[in-house]
């Protein structure tokens, strides 16, 4: 039987689940430290979250199994390829190149993305509180970053490219989850979408990689399962049901979060430091929040 939850309670789980997803950049940047390479980094984050999946799949059904045709299952492949997979290995490639926090700035380019991808291909019509909340939001991660512009060095514009086609290519999976997720059902199309993706992970790794998992230091090790489970079996998941209530492109607005969040993982544990304007900055993010969270009866109404 599903689960009905409530707007609210779909907000709440939406903001969980990004706010652990942002924890993956800091992860990752610690994972560096230790000379490990990006796929074999990835296989660990998918090796260890596909018992997860399997185990989670095996209890789970299709929703609307009647309403379903082999498109559908070909969306849910095209799924797992773009969403955990592709945008997955652009991003871990581009942090190579950046920092932490402004990987997340380039990421956040994606709920422009969403927003388009929808008005171009389907028509969503979108209120002015979508575009107001992104203009707030956006505003504040400027401040937020404006300080990193001085300190760019040798391959950030390379990090950046990668960063922003993991952008789009997690923009591209948010729009197709959130047609697919009503005839699947959150749970199932959850599971076997991230079969694919780790699928795809692990086949990527035995055609290029022909590295020894078992040469690194333990830390990787628990860094790489911390990745598995708490930047990617729950908040899949959570965000996978946000999607379900909310719409791809209300949910994809919650997205300064992400960002937000890094920079106090990053603080903590990598040393990177908030500026004055920075901090002016987060205020002006956690207020477009707020906006977004607000339902507004103008919502579904066409922009005049």
């Amino acid at each position: 039987m599903a689960i009905r939850i409530t707007r609210t309670t779909a907000t709440v789980l939406g903001i969980t689940g990004i706010l652990l997803f942002s924890s993956k950049a800091v992860l990752v940047k610690l994972a560096y430290q230790y000379e490990i390479a990006p796929i074999p980094l990835m296989v660990l984050r998918m090796g260890f979250a596909l018992p997860f999946y399997l185990v989670l799949a095996f209890f789970q059904r299709p929703q609307d199994r009647a309403a379903l045709k082999p498109k559908h299952y070909v969306g849910l492949v095209l799924s797992g390829i773009l969403g955990y997979y592709l945008a997955s290995w652009l991003d871990f490639l581009g942090l190579q190149y950046i920092k932490a926090s402004l990987e997340r700035l380039i990421l956040f380019s994606y709920p422009i993305m969403v927003l388009l991808i929808n008005r171009m291909l389907f028509g969503e019509r979108l209120s002015r509180n979508h575009f107001y909340a992104m203009g707030i939001t956006y505003l504040g991660m400027v401040i937020i970053f404006l300080p990193e512009l001085d300190q760019l060095g040798q391959g950030v514009v390379l990090g950046s490219v990668l960063i922003l086609g993991s952008a789009l290519s997690y923009a591209t999976y948010l729009v197709g989850s959130g047609r697919l997720l009503p005839l699947f059902g959150t749970g199932a199309f959850t599971s076997y979408c991230m079969i694919v993706s780790c699928s795809c992970v692990l086949i990527h790794y035995g055609l290029t990689d022909g590295s020894n998992l078992r040469s690194y230091p333990r830390e990787v090790y628990g860094l790489g399962f911390a990745m598995s489970i708490l930047a990617t079996v729950v908040p899949t998941y959570l965000i996978s049901a946000a999607i379900k209530k909310l719409g791809a492109s209300t949910f994809s607005l919650f997205a300064g979060l992400g960002p937000l969040s890094t920079i106090f993982l990053a603080y903590i544990f990598l040393g990177e430091r908030l500026t004055f304007w920075q901090w002016v900055g987060s205020g002006i993010v956690i207020a477009g929040i707020g906006l977004i969270s607000r339902k507004k009866k103008l919502e579904k109404k066409p922009v005049s």
